[in-house]
């Protein structure tokens, strides 16, 4: 199945990259936001996907649950439907330098260093255009999202995430470039360059995103990258403010978090190396009078912290054993003794036990590792993966929703005192004394109510936020924004060439 007769289908568009991270992933977002406003069906989809922040979706025609990126849960909320394993058929999760866990169609599928999945992927094409069918059967329009950059020609072969999908998939391509790194010209004349006469053909135009200043200053800019490519501009897109306030998908993100002011309730956050699903400090990150530090490897866990949050990981034991040569241990016992609190978030949870194990070699190598020991439960890596979706209660009676991607089985005396109540069975565990949690519920801190009792526990007081009420407002805002900045009715007439 390849060509593009293998897929037909509605309208559709790909966003593809002069590189990583010059916010496709919004702009997509944005534009789904905008055209399910108008009325039209809207679906993302992102063919391949390289991330460790994973979200749970409905496998169609299945009771079982699967696992996408979380960019396109943001997308699938941005229109307004329910995430499904189809939007992100392929997810590659990262667990060490060389090598990441493969996920198909919800499912994981696997591992693979990165030279074998070159072999592999040309293996995957016949799912990620089956998903792209199948989405396209409820759409009006599709958007779909590119990785990297088409311009890494060097992985043109069997390519499913640029251009080898954009190809077999008859969908038109509009390329992004980031003005704020500098560069943008050479790097949309350069991919034009570099691209074979075939992959160039299916770029219908560009845009300009995250320009600061007055725009008129590009004309000369805009006109030159048509001059020499003779693709059109379908606009300039300004810096957006709003995208703060989403979800990141790149750990590089986090590194550019802003800090509170003086007086501020410190939240710090070790940088494990293969941290994961970390838009579960958002919340915190967005409430007035609360600073989240991420704290990189060779730095100390600073005392002024009321509050550590050990993340998610996807190798716990690998990560443990980092958080160990960083010193942390030291420094999470150091403020333990000062009456300290920590919370620990699936991974993170996992270490705060007494000790890991991997009978099957789920993680690696290392089959034990001895935990920091702050809390009295122990960890069994299971081959089976945990995925669901999470309505639960805590023990006073306030309601909570999340979801649990976990590998992994905890046990323990203080799992007599959870976090929450899921349909009546305890998740989670604390301390005696309370000061340190644990738990596997991703999207705790998403619940206002909990996260409010839960900081004013820390000394942190502040009006009631409406967490999601605001993510749907930034969604709204940046959908306002190319609505004004982007040549909306251009880019939708492009969309429609395909039918």
């Amino acid at each position: 199945m390849s060509g593009a007769s293998a897929v037909r289908g509605p309208a559709a568009i790909m966003l593809q990259g002069t590189g990583s991270d010059v916010g496709k992933t919004v702009l997509v977002a944005g534009l789904c936001r905008l055209f399910a406003r108008r009325g039209l069906r809207v679906r993302p989809f992102k063919p391949q996907n390289m991330s460790n922040n994973a979200a749970v979706a409905a496998i169609p025609g299945s009771s079982e649950m699967g696992e996408i990126g979380r960019a396109q849960w943001l997308q699938a909320l941005a229109c307004g439907v329910a995430p499904s394993v189809h939007m992100n058929p392929v997810l590659l999760k990262p667990q060490s330098e060389t090598g990441s866990q493969i996920v198909v169609a919800g499912r994981l599928a696997g591992q693979a260093s990165g030279r074998d999945y070159q072999r592999l992927k040309p293996t995957l094409l016949g799912a990620v255009l089956e998903s792209f069918r199948a989405l396209s059967a409820e759409a009006d329009l599709v958007i779909v999202e590119g990785a990297g950059s088409p311009a890494e020609i060097n992985l043109r072969a069997g390519d499913i995430a640029n251009m080898g999908f954009a190809t077999a998939a008859n969908v038109p391509v509009l390329l992004v470039g980031d003005i704020d790194r500098g560069g943008v010209i050479a790097s949309l004349v350069g991919t034009h360059t570099v691209l074979d006469a075939a992959d160039r053909a299916m770029i219908s135009g560009f845009l300009i995103n995250k320009f600061r200043g007055d725009v008129s200053l590009f004309d000369e800019g805009l006109a030159a990258v048509t001059h020499f490519t003779g693709w059109p501009s379908v606009g300039v897109v300004p810096h957006l403010r709003e995208t703060a306030r989403l979800p990141a998908e790149d750990s590089v993100a986090l590194e550019r978090m802003s800090a509170a002011g003086p007086g501020a309730l410190t939240v710090a956050v070790p940088m494990l190396g293969r941290i994961a699903n970390f838009d579960d400090l958002d919340p915190l990150a967005a409430e007035p009078g609360v600073e989240v530090v991420f704290v990189r490897p060779g730095e100390p866990l600073p005392g002024r912290a009321r509050l550590v949050l050990v993340p998610g990981s996807k190798s716990t034991i690998a990560d443990l054993a980092a958080f160990r040569a960083c010193g942390w241990e030291r420094d999470l016992r150091d403020h333990v003794a000062r009456g300290g609190h920590v919370v620990g978030l699936c991974g993170g949870y996992q270490m705060l036990g007494r000790r890991v194990r991997d009978p099957h070699g789920v993680e690696g190598s290392v089959r034990e590792a001895q935990g920091l020991g702050l809390l009295d439960v122990d960890t069994v890596m299971a081959r089976e993966k945990t995925l669901r979706e999470v309505e639960a209660v805590t023990p006073d009676g306030e309601r909570v929703e999340g979801y649990e991607i976990h590998l992994g089985l905890t046990e323990g005396p203080d799992r007599a005192r959870p976090v929450v109540l899921s349909g009546g069975v305890p998740e989670g565990a604390r301390s005696a004394d309370g000061r340190i949690i644990g738990t596997y519920l991703h999207g705790l801190f998403s619940a206002d109510g909990w996260r409010r009792r839960f900081l004013a526990g820390l000394g942190h007081h502040a009006e009631p936020r409406d967490h999601r009420a605001g993510v749907e407002a930034a969604l709204d805002a940046v959908a306002d924004a190319l609505e004004v900045h982007l040549d909306v009715e251009r880019i939708l007439a492009i969309a429609r060439r395909r039918l």
